[in-house]
């Protein structure tokens, strides 16, 4: 009788833990599997969605990106010099691209001539018509500075707000150069998202060049996750630069070179983005090294990305890596690395987003500052030996959190001077009173708060 009713409770365990995995998967679906329904193409027979990024032929090369109508047309760029009018027609390359619902043709044509420190007008033709005229400027040669723009997961609603905060920033910070982009600037893979994102970027991704890493928000949903072609097409440089299917891609820009990863893949094509990585840091030269990727290395959700931090972390920290730009943990967050004495150092790690949602994060001791109740974007300032870090409020483009990193010479650590602690900054949370897990959150700010006041101080 024993022996039965034991085997009745193992029964009725295994029953019961089949049902709340059962159970618990149905609320997962949507999240894991489920892929909006697609709208149809806008299409237009003028050219449009132009996209200007950095090339894959030398720091001053450029590429420009565009879309017009759903079949293949002779197509071309026309290239005005503007010191001296000298007028250059490049050839494009097209390829038609097939969504979920309909087609579009992409094309791509690459700027490899190019002068430095000049000024360009550029027009996009496809079978005669042409877009509007813009223009953009190169950098100069041997230049011993850099400054841009960095903004996280941005995923703007459709009708939402981000080209009119994007284009405050540069009023603000018009130093800037470029714009990069820490993934999941799409909120999903879907023509109406698609289209909301080249509105969001209107008047900027024409002028300046774009670098931008992909971010889950970029790929298909499924048991096996799966990037459209079209994410490549739209940001040209990783048609050349792609390791096998893994979307990476280097670039230099004055002092500065640029590793962009895709944190989103599974185990084996993140090995071969390691090995990638390994050997583009052994070759490099440039006095400051910038990692971008979309996962966090260090999460401030609890124990995620682990693997990405095994694949790309130990590399990272060995060969002088100063700052890693990431994304996808929906609040603000900076970590400083401490060598063996405790001596704060680089790397530099800083998660971000412009993103209407917030998530609850955990906070970990880890982090020097942290910001929850707004969207952000971050200015990088080199010159010379000194790379400055600025985090703002996207809303009223107030300083929140500042660092600079100071070179002392070869081999020698950077130092880092902690700016951040010295600026009013505040973390405001409205907890939802009929919410446990909301007054619950509220409790864990206040209390952070309290013991770290110089991380988190309230205005």
């Amino acid at each position: 009788m024993n022996k039965k009713r034991k085997q009745n409770l193992k029964l009725g365990l295994a029953l019961a833990a089949v049902a709340a995995l059962i159970f618990w998967m149905t609320t997962r679906w949507d999240v894991w599997f489920h892929n909006p329904e697609e709208q149809p193409q806008q299409l237009s027979r003028t050219p449009h969605n132009v996209m200007l990024t950095f090339g894959n032929d030398g720091e001053l090369s450029r590429n420009v990106s565009w879309q017009c109508d759903s079949v293949l047309q002779p197509s071309c760029l026309r290239l005005v010099c503007l010191a001296d009018s000298d007028t250059t027609t490049v050839e494009a390359t097209g390829e038609v691209f097939r969504s979920r619902n309909g087609q579009a043709a992409y094309y791509v044509a690459r700027l490899t001539a190019l002068r430095p420190a000049t000024s360009y007008a550029y027009q996009v033709a496809t079978a005669g018509k042409a877009s509007p005229w813009y223009a953009f400027t190169t950098q100069e040669d041997n230049l011993q500075s850099a400054s841009f723009l960095y903004v996280g997961d941005v995923q703007d609603t459709l009708g939402g707000q981000a080209n009119r905060f994007l284009r405050e920033a540069l009023r603000h910070h018009p130093r800037s150069q470029f714009l990069v982009c820490g993934g999941d600037l799409t909120e999903r893979p879907t023509n109406q998202h698609w289209t909301e994102t080249f509105r969001d970027l209107d008047s900027v991704a024409q002028h300046m060049p774009v670098l931008a890493v992909t971010g889950n928000h970029d790929y298909l949903k499924g048991i096996i996750m799966r990037l459209e072609r079209r994410f490549s097409l739209v940001f040209s440089y990783f048609l050349n630069s792609m390791v096998g299917e893994n979307q990476v891609y280097t670039c230099c820009y004055g002092p500065a070179q640029f590793f962009l990863l895709d944190s989103n893949r599974e185990l084996p094509y993140l090995l071969t983005q390691r090995s990638w990585l390994k050997q583009q840091l052994e070759q490099s030269t440039a006095r400051w090294k910038i990692v971008v990727l979309h996962h966090p290395l260090y999460s401030i959700k609890g124990m995620n990305n682990l693997i990405q931090r095994w694949a790309f972390n130990d590399l990272i920290q060995d060969y002088g890596v100063d700052l890693v730009l990431q994304g996808h943990e929906h609040a603000y967050a900076r970590m400083t690395h401490h060598d063996h004495n405790g001596t704060p150092t680089t790397p530099v790690y800083t998660v971000s987003h412009c993103s209407p949602k917030n998530y609850r994060i955990h906070f970990d001791d880890r982090f020097d500052k942290f910001g929850i109740s707004s969207r952000y974007y971050q200015t990088i300032d080199i010159v010379a030996d000194t790379l400055t870090l600025c985090a703002y409020e996207v809303y009223s483009h107030t300083l929140y959190d500042s660092l600079r990193i100071v070179k002392q010479g070869q081999g020698i650590p950077a130092l880092i001077e902690d700016r951040g602690r010295q600026i009013p900054e505040y973390m405001e949370y409205e907890p939802n009173p009929d919410s446990k897990k909301d007054r619950d959150y509220a409790r864990r700010i206040a209390d952070y708060r309290q013991r770290h006041p110089e991380r988190m101080a309230a205005r």
